[in-house]
């Protein structure tokens, strides 16, 4: 969480003294106003806020129609709710090595594509973009759809166009880790109207037809789904987070930028390449070493001054050996719910094994992670620059 204080408070009193804080009220209508804002500010078509990143790429999947006997394409590196998100629907998850950038190595996409491949998620962890030229260009030629999982890339950009918006679906997360905040929550967007209405059928199936006009001009039948509505509380803090992200994420990007150019430009450190800089949400300047000997001495130094540094192949369930669920083909806890045994998924790929993406785990072992904060002042700038060149 960056940025936040008394502009959420005063929204929060709103809400509640609307006393008309469900989602669906002749009031506020917060969270139908953050949509609103959301579209025009990024371009996109259509939204629905949820509960989670997780619940947006779930319902992503699902209004794609994807299932049993599909494969969806994932990051080694990303978090675990990437992965899960693809078992919830009962599909399987391919997982695919990272480039240098951290982000999707699309010569391995191409390698593991198949007949089953029925979507590709990039992730852009740590908010980096994705070679979404090359992926638009793999999805055009062999057909499959593309989910965009921008959860912690909230406002970034892919030359010009924002994260999440260029795929046929985009997932954001707003959780407490996030660029912007309501402690939880999450949004999917789509340019589809039968991705868009079969979604908001899934996410909130034992209210959406009851409560309000939600299901007016919709035209997909109803069906069984799940409840990840979000009362209008969260958009009233989300509709003031959306008016400060813009500012958040120029100070983060200039913050770096400055960072970067003491310690890489004219210091002794090489910057990871990126497929946007200028789009890249800045929370991170990452650094990549020859040797995870090296890396591991910086990091060691850095902390003696008290400067904690991440190194990422240390971030847990980020990284798909710690991916229990996964690894271990345990996606449900009913055997006839479990898409790893599910008669549909025989033969498609899951011989996952822990060296299946070396590429991902020795770059991930070779980088450092500066966190950057958007309120640092130019001294503070030059002192992180200080510790780091020793």
């Amino acid at each position: 969480m960056y940025r936040i204080g008394q502009e959420e408070i005063d929204a929060v009193a709103r809400a509640i003294m609307s006393r008309q804080f469900f989602k669906i009220n002749a009031a506020g209508q917060e969270v139908y106003n953050f949509e609103e804002e959301w579209k025009k500010l990024t371009g996109s078509g259509y939204m629905i806020t949820m509960t989670s990143g997780f619940a947006a790429l779930s319902s992503a999947l699902i209004g794609l129609g994807i299932g049993p006997g599909d494969e969806v394409i994932v990051p080694a590196y990303t978090y675990i709710a990437s992965a899960l998100a693809v078992t919830s629907v009962g599909a399987i998850p391919v997982i695919a090595d990272v480039d240098d950038t951290l982000t999707l190595d699309m010569d391995d996409v191409e390698r593991k594509l198949s007949s089953h491949t029925k979507a590709v998620m990039p992730v852009y962890i740590q908010g980096f973009p994705a070679d979404l030229d090359r992926l638009t260009a793999l999805a055009k030629k062999h057909g499959f759809a593309i989910v965009e999982d921008a959860c912690q890339a909230d406002g970034g950009m892919y030359k010009g166009r924002y994260l999440g918006t260029i795929g046929d679906a985009g997932a954001y997360s707003f959780n407490y880790f996030k660029v912007i905040t309501s402690g939880e929550g999450g949004a999917l967007v789509t340019n589809k109207r039968e991705v868009y209405e079969r979604a908001l059928i899934y996410h909130d199936a034992s209210a959406v037809a009851f409560f309000g006009d939600q299901l007016s001009g919709i035209s997909q039948p109803l069906f069984g789904g799940t409840e990840f509505r979000i009362s209008d509380i969260t958009g009233a803090i989300l509709r003031e987070q959306l008016k400060k992200m813009p500012a958040i994420l120029a100070d983060l990007r200039r913050n770096r930028d400055a960072l970067s150019e003491l310690v890489c430009e004219n210091g002794p450190f090489t910057q990871a390449p990126s497929h946007d800089i200028e789009g890249d949400c800045g929370t991170t300047l990452a650094l990549r070493f020859e040797t995870a000997e090296e890396c591991r001495a910086v990091q060691a130094r850095c902390l003696e001054k008290g400067l904690w540094l991440t190194v990422p192949i240390d971030t847990g369930k980020h990284i798909y050996t710690n991916w229990t669920q996964i690894m271990e083909k345990r996606g449900a806890l009913h055997p006839a719910m479990d898409p790893f045994l599910m008669k549909e998924n025989q033969g498609l790929q899951m011989n996952y094994t822990m060296d299946m993406c070396p590429r991902t785990l020795d770059l991930l072992s070779r980088t450092v992670y500066v966190g950057i904060s958007p309120d640092w002042t130019p001294a503070d700038i030059e002192s992180t620059a200080a510790i780091l060149k020793g």
